[in-house]
Formats: C-alpha cells, structure tokens, sequence
C-alpha cells in the first residue's frame, strides 16, 4: 500500500462503545473507517464500498461473523478482500473461545485479533496484514 493511500478499513461489530474506540484510533493513524453493526449490514457495505480490510466480529446479532464471511467469500465482488476476526479471546463464551489462530487460517480468513490487545498493538497488527 502506498504510504500516502487512504486505506479503507470496514468494521463489522456490533459493541458500539468498542467500535467508537478503535475507529477513532485507527482514523487518527490515517484509516478510512467504516462501521457496521451486524454481518448482514457488513456484507451490503463490502459489496457497495470494496473495502482494502474488514474487521470482522464473530458474535453478533442478524447474521454471525461466521455467515457473513463465508458469504463474503463466496461472492466473487468480495473473495479477495483481506478480512481479520476480531474476538473476546479468553471469554468463558464456547463461541468466542474456540475462535484461534489455527480455525482463523483453515477457514481462510487473514488473521485474527484479540479485542482485550492493546490498542497501539492492533493497529500494528493491521499494519502487517495490509502489507501482506
């Protein structure tokens, strides 16, 4: 990506008050931010904005992070658009829990990220991701 590219990030999360935090900062870090709160309205903004990254929760309300990427990936518009789960790791929620490294790769998403990571440690880890 080049340095001076508006990178065009879309959020899919459904915790408003997480969504506020992490947009904010990676908008400061020069990252267009879209935010939409479910997998069904996730999906409609991928097709429509043609994101370079979506952040993609696993839990939420309408359609799971789960459905919605595997709509995502069946859609030749969306296939190739790099996605990385975000998740509560460490939550005694069965859902949340099982969701690792290993499950994110064989499914065939980029990467994951843990939203209890520091924020400074996320934005880095997008940072690779892109570069990728």
């Amino acid at each position: 990506m080049a340095e001076n590219a508006t990178v065009k990030i879309l959020m899919v999360e459904d915790e408003q008050n997480f969504a506020e935090i992490l947009s904010t900062k990676l908008e400061k870090e020069g990252f267009d931010v879209i935010v939409a709160q479910n997998g069904e309205l996730g999906v409609a903004a991928a097709k429509e904005l043609k994101p370079d990254l979506i952040l993609m929760d696993i839990k939420m309300p309408v359609m799971n992070g789960i459905e919605a990427f595997y709509k995502l990936k069946d859609d030749p518009q969306t296939a190739g658009i790099k996605l990385i789960f975000l998740t509560n790791y460490g939550e005694p929620d069965k859902e949340a829990t099982w969701l690792d490294e290993k499950f994110s790769r064989e499914i065939g998403a980029t990467d994951y990220i843990k939203k209890t990571d520091d924020l400074s440690k996320i934005v880095g880890e997008i940072r690779r991701v892109l570069e990728q």
